[in-house]
């Protein structure tokens, strides 16, 4: 990536995410961005670290419990 910043279209691109989620994302400031007039922008070093940290999507797996319960 050789540009400093990236549209909420463009970063969803390279994270294989919708534009929506990006902004959910920005939003919860899970992403590092930049408001530039009224667009935001995110930066090349946001989407690296989304990137790294990246997990599937889907629901948090359960803990594996302890068989056999109370007595």
């Amino acid at each position: 990536m050789s540009r400093n910043l990236y549209t909420t279209s463009e970063a969803a691109d390279l994270l294989g995410v919708t534009p929506a989620r990006v902004r959910q994302m920005v939003a919860r400031n899970e992403i590092e961005s930049e408001k530039l007039g009224r667009d935001r922008f995110v930066t090349a070093k946001a989407i690296e670290e989304a990137k790294r940290r990246k997990t599937k999507p889907g629901p948090t797996p359960k803990r594996a419990s302890k068989k056999g319960g109370k007595k």
